[in-house]
């Protein structure tokens, strides 16, 4: 009977399901504190050595989930600074503390003050520095390092960032354009993190695109997970709305809209999150054109699509944005139908290299401007 009752009270950990273990990880806090400085000699005019410093470096492939495994309880701290001594009359200085981070990390302090944003490969910050050696100025006695908490927070940084509500098959496009295996359900909400693919062409040139987990409505006051998936589209350089062009409907407890009515919602989400992000090149694919009825649907909103400003009188007062997006394109598309995708991926390498043009030009123009400025500035007067 006892070892009955003691089997019973056995209990085992058994492995959470892998879709709830959580491998995504965009915002880390650390406690990191700079070294102390050492004691100078009061006897010799010795100076302590300084504190070693706390400092980031950003770098590519890296994931916030890896530096969390390789540090051990979010504290970092450096090695304080040598006293002096009759042997070393100057201390050496104490040893930094590096902390690899991926590209695209944004450092706050507590009062959520942007310290560094470490948007390139290599780019460095230091988070807390050292404290200053012993010597007269101190009274021979050496400065506590900085001790603070620090804030990562990760911003992905993509060519192409997928954005609509659940189940418009974003995970499907991003499957079929792109080296990613993001996992698809026939029912919303089934990407729950941001997923990163890459699309290869025959050339040797690729794009990445991030598809972000469905917004929902009120996504802009950060309801459901709002501002943690919207910070990820302000850095994409084009914005690819996806929309299901037999509309969508959350829940029982919400009104179905139509396609059109998505797309002024999804507008008025970012509108009202940033207004800047409506600035951003877009293109809108209109998914699921092979289903029956389709084309006859396509045929009635594309007109309002092509000219979202004329369907604002129609447009419910709620959904009604006050900047309307401009589509660089509109793709009817299937994301199951293979033979789609080449045209899909042709159009977004086709509007990214518009893209690059205008903004090579524009940057060429800004030159040209500055350089007459200096020569007006500089050159002799002809009269």
């Amino acid at each position: 009977m006892v070892q009955i009752f003691k089997f019973l009270l056995k209990s085992s950990k058994s492995p959470g399901r892998a879709h709830f273990r959580p491998t995504f990880l965009d915002n880390l806090r650390l406690a990191v504190r700079g070294g102390h400085g050492g004691n100078g000699l009061p006897k010799y005019g010795g100076v302590g050595g300084q504190g070693g410093c706390v400092y980031l470096v950003a770098k590519e492939g890296l994931t916030l989930r890896k530096v969390v495994q390789g540090l051990k309880d979010k504290r970092v701290a450096a090695s304080s600074g040598e006293d002096s001594s009759k042997a070393s009359i100057f201390g050496r200085r104490g040893l930094d503390q590096k902390i690899e981070v991926p590209v695209g990390v944004q450092v706050y302090d507590d009062q959520q003050k942007l310290i560094a944003d470490l948007n390139e490969h290599a780019a460095t910050c230091i988070v807390a520095g050292g404290g200053t050696g012993g010597c007269t100025a101190t009274n021979f006695l050496g400065r506590p390092g900085e001790n603070r908490t620090v804030n990562l927070d990760l911003k992905l940084i993509a060519d192409v960032g997928l954005v609509g509500f659940p189940n418009a098959g974003k995970s499907t496009l991003l499957k079929a354009v792109s080296n990613a295996k993001p996992k698809i359900a026939a029912y919303p909400f089934t990407t729950i993190r941001p997923q990163i693919g890459t699309i290869e062409y025959s050339d040797l040139r690729s794009i990445t695109v991030a598809d972000l987990p469905g917004l929902i409505e009120g996504a802009h006051a950060n309801f459901g997970m709002g501002h943690k998936f919207l910070k990820h589209i302000e850095r994409t350089r084009l914005l690819v709305f996806m929309v299901d062009i037999f509309g969508f409907q959350l829940s029982p407890r919400h009104p179905h809209r139509d396609c059109l009515e998505n797309v002024y919602a999804l507008n008025k989400e970012l509108e009202l999150y940033d207004p800047s992000l409506l600035e951003k090149p877009s293109v809108l694919l209109l998914n699921k054109l092979d289903k029956e009825g389709a084309h006859e649907i396509f045929s009635k909103v594309k007109p309002f699509i092509n000219d979202l400003a004329s369907g604002l009188d129609q447009c419910p007062e709620e959904l009604r944005p006050k900047q309307v997006l401009k589509f660089e394109s509109i793709v009817p598309i299937s994301a199951i139908n293979s033979s789609k995708i080449p045209q899909v991926k042709s159009q977004l390498r086709r509007t990214l290299v518009r893209l690059a043009e205008k903004q090579f030009l524009a940057d060429e123009d800004q030159v040209r401007e500055k350089l007459k400025q200096r020569v007006s500035l500089v050159g002799p007067k002809i009269t």
